[in-house]
């Protein structure tokens, strides 16, 4: 537990159940908080070493909401938007919710139903969309040394 955000309260609310953002880092896949499906202001932090094994956590998970990649190398993250089964895709962006003619919602245990709540999928009878958000910070402001993409042979 990295920021614990329980016993939190909100003024003139007296009578709810609050929590507060909380941060937990390097959780198994074991752990209850991986394995139920947090609507909050709660963050698992999981860790892998390859892309691949990134790929599979996320794939053989049971739910499929949301998810985001961080890289500048543009073949990563079409990579990763094509290989994810997640119902909302963020590239550089930590938290893929689209805008509201867009679909909104995940693929799997996460889907309640056969359709999204509103956008294109209200007309659309059982298909599967994929929204991808993306943003591309300026490469100039990349760090020295530093390298978020895939190893390339030149």
């Amino acid at each position: 537990m990295v920021l614990d955000g329980t016993g939190y309260s909100v003024d003139g609310f007296e009578n709810g159940h609050w929590i507060g953002i909380s941060l937990l880092d390097k959780v198994p896949t074991s752990a209850k908080a991986y394995q139920d499906e947090i609507f909050g202001p709660v963050l698992c932090v999981l860790r892998t070493e390859t892309y691949e094994e990134a790929l599979d956590l996320i794939n053989n998970s049971p739910f499929g909401n949301g998810t985001a990649i961080f890289t500048r190398d543009g073949g990563a993250a079409r990579r990763f938007q094509l290989e994810v089964e997640a119902g909302m895709v963020g590239v550089n962006v930590p938290i893929p919710v689209p805008v509201g003619y867009h679909s909104f919602g995940g693929w799997k245990d996460s889907l309640f139903g056969d359709h999204h709540i509103y956008g294109n999928d209200g007309t659309h009878f059982y298909t599967r969309g994929k929204v991808v958000t993306t943003r591309w910070p300026d490469p100039a402001d990349a760090p020295a040394g530093v390298d978020l993409g895939f190893p390339r042979n030149h």
